[in-house]
């Protein structure tokens, strides 16, 4: 049995295939690769003959097949307006691959975010959108998959808060019981991302005007520290500049602040896990680990998930593809509770919206 699970993020594209639960497919593409061609990347899923491809889902609907697709699901997937489009080429890429693998009758799945799982309860929604997106869904559903190979538990007994700290966003989620009981997205989470600003303060786009697309991927610790987007092994360098230190010291208090919530409703949390493209450099992953045994006296562990160079939310794709297409993680898929996904992303707001 072939699954591809897929990861659409902010800095690059990601692609995970297995076969048998083994990993067989392992690639990356620059986000530039989206926008200008998308159809290098549908080749590359249609190549590998997958049963099923679990598809770029954005903020994500409850689990629906490509051909199931309505004009609002894929609206809500990317919650951009129509004539904002042009100003983020990405997204009219990623439309564009979606389209071509309707039209090659590819048997493309759509998952959920976290705010569509039945695992939280209402009353955590309200007002929310992004409580994780689908990518963020993935990234947690591969920690508890983690959790329990690394300590040898069954699902139910798997325990942790995540830190997700990526170029885009942010995230922290927490889990009890094997189960996705909350979330911190990034728009959502207490202090800066490395681009994203974080939460805002609801005068800053009632100053603004009009709030676009675009101002989500601004403001965060690196345009803090050097009024631009650079490479984070560069922002990592130069944590000796009193600018620098002061946009990571920010970073680092949201990283508190989301985490010390997420432990609030988890209680019995076993460790802290640490996963994204910052978590991969080894300076600020060390950093944050210090910073969170000293706060927290808990376990702090990175991601470990499947091998491949490829990026954990295309690991925890490819894991739900297979569960979903029955093979060796269907139990751990059922377990999850993705099949029983539902409703909107825009349910839960009790403010007027101009949609």
């Amino acid at each position: 049995m072939r699954v591809i699970g897929v990861d659409p993020g902010t800095k690059s594209f990601d692609i995970i295939g297995l076969e048998n639960g083994k990993i067989k497919l392992d690639l990356s593409f620059p986000s530039e690769v989206v926008a200008e061609e998308p159809s290098k990347i549908v080749k590359a899923i249609e190549d590998f003959n997958a049963e099923l491809i679990i598809g770029p889902s954005g903020y994500g609907v409850p689990l629906k097949h490509i051909k199931e697709l309505t004009e609002k699901d894929r609206f809500e997937m990317t919650l951009v307006r129509e004539e904002e489009m042009k100003e983020i080429p990405v997204l009219i890429g990623l439309q564009k691959m979606v389209s071509e693998m309707a039209e090659k009758d590819m048997n493309v799945w759509f998952i959920p975010g976290v705010i569509h799982l039945p695992t939280i309860p209402e009353w955590r929604k309200y007002n929310k959108i992004d409580m994780g997106t689908s990518d963020k869904m993935a990234i947690t559903v591969l920690g508890i998959y983690d959790q329990a190979k690394r300590l040898g538990i069954e699902y139910n007994k798997v325990s942790f808060v995540l830190l997700e700290a990526g170029f885009g966003y942010n995230y922290a989620g927490a889990v009890k019981d094997g189960k996705i009981v909350d979330g911190v997205g990034g728009t959502i989470f207490p202090g800066p991302a490395y681009i994203n600003s974080g939460a805002l303060d609801g005068e800053v786009p009632y100053l603004i005007g009009k709030l676009k697309k675009w101002h989500l991927f601004w403001g965060g610790a690196s345009i803090i520290a050097a009024e631009k987007i650079l490479p984070p092994e560069e922002f990592a360098k130069r944590l000796d500049e009193e600018s620098f230190a002061k946009a990571w010291e920010a970073m680092k208090d949201g990283f508190i602040k989301a985490v010390a919530s997420e432990l609030a409703v988890v209680r019995d949390a076993k460790e802290i896990i640490l996963s994204g493209r910052l978590m991969r450099i080894k300076e600020l992953r060390k950093n944050v680990k210090d910073l969170f045994e000293d706060h927290f006296d808990l376990p702090v562990v990175k991601q470990r998930g499947l091998e491949g160079k490829a990026k954990e939310a295309a690991q925890g794709s490819a894991i739900i593809g297979d569960g979903l297409a029955g093979g060796e993680f269907k139990e751990f898929v059922e377990h999850v509770e993705i099949k029983k996904s539902y409703g909107s992303v825009l349910n839960y707001v009790k403010l007027p919206l101009n949609v």
